[in-house]
């Protein structure tokens, strides 16, 4: 099934419903919608040559006129390459070269200039013809839809291959497990959507509610809580750094959330104290979720009546984990030898289910390293209680190992995020002679306050042990986040050893 039918559909049995807002004013129904897809699905193919297979790769801020390519793309039976949108103009010619698009669909329309053998044309490009309405192209349910590259922390960017099945059951966990589409809910787009924002959009479109771009074209707080307030019933996915963000926001104005109806955050750690705050400002209007890219939005979820849950002895412990397995998939976590660790005990966190890739582009010996005796292998440590409850502990590359201990930065980032004066923090192991690696803590403060290092180190060796303990503080006005609002430790690995080289005696 091709995942574009349901526009289709939808536009077909309620052509009047909005469609499309930017911001508050409205810019399409659904009938103006599927027009606007129809033409520019015929546009691309009879001036640019797109045709089923093909691979069109958009790199762009999020814009009405989004929705409108990516479903062009699905109409004509070619599948989408997201591209993020503060990527360098060399990175995003690389993604483009590797997947070997057809028609690059960017802002300006002339971002590759120079590039003579890159088509390009531009996201908001007019499109006078008037198409005859029909039905989005055949297409097998494992014909390739979305084609998402990896950030490449560890090395060029991998392809993640995501099939119309694979988004088919991301949507239906959506909607079993994260939020239930309903007609008057307002689709927010404030995170991009070249990510999970916008895989989210199916379940919108499937039960004919409206879709809203943000004027900003991102996230801004202050743009959010007005739109709540006159749109009202605000569902939108939202990073942990943009939650926190949102809520001092909210505080400073001394509102309640009212008119969001639901946050579904996750693409990082969200720290207890700050789901804490959270839920104190907005009440019961979260659900975590838990994914990757190779399996989208979908290993685990934390509904919202168990992130506000206060009666299970254990509510402390449930609210700090990333919750249960989603409904369509299977969840463990193996240890060094491929077999299932008792509860408690810390592994890699794997997974398997339709919604999992069907492996990396043209990268048969990446795909054959993750993909191992039918589980998805994610790179993330973690363990399960005995409830099924799943913890995460750090990626496995961001764990640092000291004396051949194991230190997870995430551990003592919760506590120095329990201290009154520090607003954001990040910890990374920083190469040391004698030990191998040593505990460096990145930390942002809340405006007007501050602590210094002596008063850092008594509270945390107040919680956690001698071994833990940073052994150097760095204070900065921000931390580096790509466009997802997902902190970049491999930045701060990078600015960590240029600082050290460059105090190395010559």
């Amino acid at each position: 099934m091709n995942i574009a039918n349901w526009l289709y559909q939808t536009a077909l049995s309620w052509p009047k419903r909005p469609a499309v807002y930017e911001g508050d004013v409205l810019r399409q129904s659904y009938a103006e919608l599927l027009q606007a897809v129809c033409n520019r699905a015929a546009w691309m193919a009879s001036e640019h040559g797109v045709k089923a297979g093909d691979r069109v790769a958009v790199f762009a801020k999020n814009a009405p006129e989004y929705i409108e390519v990516l479903h062009a793309c699905w109409w004509l039976g070619a599948s989408v390459v997201p591209i993020n949108c503060k990527l360098h103009e060399r990175e995003v010619e690389w993604i483009v070269r590797d997947s070997e698009a057809t028609l690059a669909v960017t802002e300006s329309g002339t971002l590759f200039a120079d590039e003579d053998d890159i088509p390009e044309a531009a996201l908001a490009a007019p499109v006078s013809k008037r198409e005859r309405i029909a039905a989005p192209a055949e297409v097998a349910r494992d014909d390739l839809a979305w084609l998402f590259y990896t950030s490449g922390t560890t090395g060029t960017p991998k392809g993640v291959m995501l099939s119309h099945d694979n988004l088919l059951h991301m949507t239906l966990c959506y909607a079993l497990d994260a939020n239930s589409a309903r007609s008057d809910d307002h689709m927010l787009y404030a995170a991009p959507m070249s990510h999970g924002a916008g895989l989210y959009m199916f379940a919108q479109i499937r039960a004919g509610g409206p879709h809203v771009v943000p004027a900003s074209r991102g996230f801004d707080s202050e743009e959010i809580i007005a739109l709540a307030r006159s749109r009202g019933n605000l569902v939108f996915f939202a990073a942990p750094t943009m939650v926190k963000r949102l809520i001092a926001a909210s505080k400073a104005q001394g509102y309640d959330g009212e008119g969001i109806r639901t946050i579904v955050y996750g693409g990082g750690p969200m720290y207890a104290n700050d789901i804490d705050e959270a839920l104190a400002c907005y009440g019961p209007r979260f659900v975590q979720i838990y994914g990757q890219g190779e399996s989208p939005m979908t290993i685990s979820v934390l509904p919202r009546e168990l992130v506000a849950d206060q009666s299970h002895p254990r509510w402390q412990a449930r609210r700090a984990s990333v919750g249960i397995a989603q409904g369509s998939v299977t969840l463990t976590v193996l240890g060094s030898d491929g077999t299932p660790v008792p509860p408690g005990h810390t592994g890699e966190i794997c997974v398997q289910g339709p919604t999992v890739m069907r492996g990396y582009w043209k990268n048969p010996e990446a795909t054959a390293q993750t993909l191992r005796d039918g589980w998805l292998h994610t790179g993330d440590l973690g363990h399960l209680d005995e409830d099924g409850f799943l913890f995460l502990t750090d990626r496995s590359k961001d764990v640092i190992i000291s004396g051949g201990t194991n230190i997870y930065p995430r551990e003592v980032e919760e506590v120095l995020l329990r201290h009154p004066a520090v607003f954001e923090v990040a910890v990374i192991g920083e190469p040391e002679p004698e030990w191998g690696e040593q505990v460096v803590a990145f930390v942002v403060f809340e405006p007007g306050q501050s602590a210094d290092e002596t008063e850092l180190k008594s509270w945390c060796r107040q919680q956690i042990a001698s071994f833990k303990l940073p052994k150097r503080y760095k204070f900065v006005t921000d931390l580096p986040k790509n466009s997802y609002g997902k902190i970049l430790k491999t930045d701060l690995r990078a600015r960590s050893r240029s600082v050290a080289a460059a105090t190395q005696p010559k």
